[in-house]
């Protein structure tokens, strides 16, 4: 599987007037207050080094906390794969629907990264490997490498390029919610660097013997910085490995450690 496909500075303003044309959604990923956020947008109007995305329409309308100069990502689900992005917000506008989040302007991208679709399916972890993480409230005071002092210790049980899902024994009595940001830290493979990643918890379950909880993940922020696509480029060669292992396609001992 190729994770990403480079483009040339001429091909990105096609892709975003197709975009456009199209009215896909988009997903915006910003950091704020040392925390992930994320918001529905729909691209608007592409100028000669200006986007205009709108964000979409809440019931509960809340402020986003984006400045100009704010480094952001972008998500969009399209064709065969997605394709992410990272700028910076240029300016910001009103719009005259209320419960509109209002106009962001943003530096039209040089280039733009494609992720294959397949890399965004989940795969269960193999038997052959037994993938611990441990997990911890993100706030203000959190860093993005090491977890703090209070966490918890977890099994992943599937991922992919756009999320997980995770295990916690009930006995460590965890007290996260639905929508709340986190951090994970765990070792794909045995003898690679670990993975670092910021997630939204979508969904919170119970499992059937009561033993564990189960968390849904949703991983944010990778889309917003060079490096971030990076660590989503190396997430997708742990996907598609899973995937070669529990194929059967590949053995365990043929797997050689990432370079991060």
């Amino acid at each position: 599987m190729k994770e990403e496909v480079m483009l040339n500075r001429a091909e990105p303003r096609k892709i975003l007037e197709t975009v456009i044309n199209e009215q896909v959604p988009a997903i915006m990923s910003y950091l704020s207050r040392h925390k992930w956020h994320v918001a529905k947008v729909v691209l608007k109007h592409l100028g000669a080094n200006r986007l205009e995305v709108q964000v979409s329409q809440r019931e509960n309308p809340h402020p986003l906390n984006i400045c100009v100069d704010q480094p952001v990502g972008m998500s969009i689900k399209y064709g065969y794969g997605k394709l992410v992005f990272e700028t910076k917000v240029t300016a910001l506008e009103a719009v005259p629907e209320s419960s509109s989040g209002g106009s962001i302007v943003l530096m039209v991208p040089s280039r733009i990264e494609t992720v294959q679709r397949r890399a965004y399916f989940r795969v269960k972890v193999p038997d052959s490997l037994k993938v611990n993480t441990v997990v911890w409230h993100r706030s203000n005071n959190n860093s993005n490498h090491q977890p703090p002092n209070r966490y918890w210790q977890a099994k992943v049980i599937d991922i992919s390029a756009g999320g997980a899902q995770i295990a916690i024994d009930a006995e460590q009595q965890p007290d996260f919610k639905k929508g709340q940001f986190i951090g994970l830290r765990f070792t794909p493979l045995p003898y690679e660097t670990p993975l670092v990643l910021n997630a939204q918890i979508r969904n919170i379950l119970p499992t059937a013997d009561n033993n564990s909880v189960c968390l849904g993940l949703q991983i944010v922020g990778l889309e917003a910085s060079a490096e971030g696509q990076a660590v989503l480029k190396r997430l997708c060669s742990v996907v598609e490995k899973y995937y070669q292992l529990q194929q059967g396609n590949v053995s365990r001992k043929t797997i050689q450690p990432a370079i991060s």
